[in-house]
C-alpha cells in the first residue's frame, strides 16, 4: 500500500519551490500536485496521457477544448490525451491534485 497526507504533500511541494511537484509512480498512474496562484498564467501543454484533475482548493476557470467552465474546490476533471487545455483567470490560488494514466511522460516521444 502506498498512502499520503495532503498535508505532507503540500509541504513537500512548498520546500521544492515547482508549480508541479509529482509525487507517485507506479506502472500505470502518477499522482502529483499543482499550484498556481492567483493571477498566474497556466504555461502547461497538451500532454501525452490520459489526465484527472481534482481541485483541493482556489477558484478560476478552466479551457478544455472548446470548453471553459469554472472550477473551485471539489470539482473534478478529465482531459484526454493530446486536447488543449489550461487554468485560467484564477481568482483564489488554486492547489491541485493531478492523475496522469499512464503515468506522465511515459508516452512522450
Amino acid at each position: 500500500m502506498n498512502a499520503f497526507e495532503l498535508e505532507e504533500v503540500v509541504a513537500e511541494h512548498a520546500k521544492l519551490g515547482e508549480r508541479y511537484h509529482e509525487f507517485f509512480i507506479a506502472s500505470r498512474l502518477s499522482l502529483g500536485l499543482y499550484v498556481l496562484k492567483a493571477g498566474e498564467p497556466d504555461p502547461q501543454q497538451p500532454h501525452t496521457e490520459d489526465e484527472v484533475y481534482y481541485v483541493i482548493q482556489g477558484q478560476g476557470m478552466i479551457s478544455v477544448g472548446e470548453e471553459d467552465r469554472p472550477v473551485k474546490a471539489g470539482s473534478m476533471i478529465y482531459v484526454d490525451e493530446a486536447v488543449e487545455h489550461r487554468f485560467h483567470s484564477i481568482t483564489e490560488d488554486l492547489q491541485i491534485l493531478v492523475m496522469f494514466a499512464p503515468p506522465r511522460r511515459s508516452r512522450a516521444t
